[in-house]
């Protein structure tokens, strides 16, 4: 992976077979990236997998052909001590048709392109909400809802 950082916004490079959560994680963790939007990534996804949340539980689906990325964007954040990257996104695959949704899992094919937004002395955290049973993005952790 390569990076470079002007003021709060990086750009990175993530190269083929990477995963890319295990990556953005890893940066995170390196560069002390505790609040974070993930503002746009393109490339290629080796295979990904897609989750729908149906209102109780994600439903995944798996794409093993490698897909153009069209658009990615998320968040960064803080969960039980470690980097939390949330993601969706969009892939268009040899028939030209998109499929996106929340993003689960993903390897990087050939590169994938990512421009992240930090919010220096900020950090954002992902606690648990039971009554949704997800983790939800909470800009002030311990501030007032």
């Amino acid at each position: 992976m390569q990076a470079i950082r002007d003021g709060a916004e990086w750009m990175l490079r993530l190269d083929d077979g990477q995963d890319l959560f295990e990556t953005l994680a890893g940066f995170a963790e390196r560069e002390k990236v505790t609040a974070a939007a993930v503002l746009f990534g393109i490339g290629m996804f080796r295979k990904a997998t897609f989750g729908y949340w149906d209102g109780q539980q994600y439903r995944p689906e798996e794409l093993s052909v490698p897909h153009e990325v069209v658009a990615l964007h998320g968040s960064i954040a803080r969960a039980d001590g470690a980097p939390s990257v949330h993601l969706h996104g969009a892939v268009a695959g040899p028939d030209h048709r998109l499929v996106g949704g929340h993003l689960l899992r993903a390897t990087v094919g050939v590169l994938q392109e990512v421009v992240i937004r930090t919010f220096p002395g900020r950090t954002f955290g992902r606690p648990m909400v039971e009554s949704w049973g997800l983790r939800m993005l909470d800009l002030e952790p311990g501030g007032s809802p």
